[in-house]
């Protein structure tokens, strides 16, 4: 389910624009707003998409870590699994790097 940032409400992966307001959710839904900080953010250097260990196929194949400019669109085409696209994307930054080693 892709979420709109304009009013809220929730459309499935297939969808391009919102189901209840008809915005263009490749630009106003909540992960397409995500991407856009990340991108944005000087201290972000990549992006991980990153998903459940019960990911179809297709899924699995996009769970890595990618440049900035390089990274796929959520939901991932071509997802089969029961509940739609559950990927996200998460921040890479050295900081994060640093404080994980620091941790282990």
């Amino acid at each position: 389910m892709q979420t709109c940032e304009k009013c809220n409400a929730n459309s499935p992966d297939t969808y391009i624009e919102c189901s209840n307001c008809k915005t263009s959710l490749a630009v106003s839904s909540q992960t397409a707003k995500t991407l856009k900080s990340f991108r944005n953010n000087t201290r972000v250097t990549a992006i991980r998409i990153s998903g459940h260990s019960d990911a179809c196929p297709a899924c699995q194949i996009a769970l890595k870590t990618y440049p900035k400019e390089d990274i796929p669109v959520l939901p991932i085409p071509g997802c089969s699994h029961i509940n739609g696209c559950r990927c996200f994307y998460e921040p890479v930054s050295p900081i994060a790097a640093l404080i994980s080693r620091v941790i282990d």
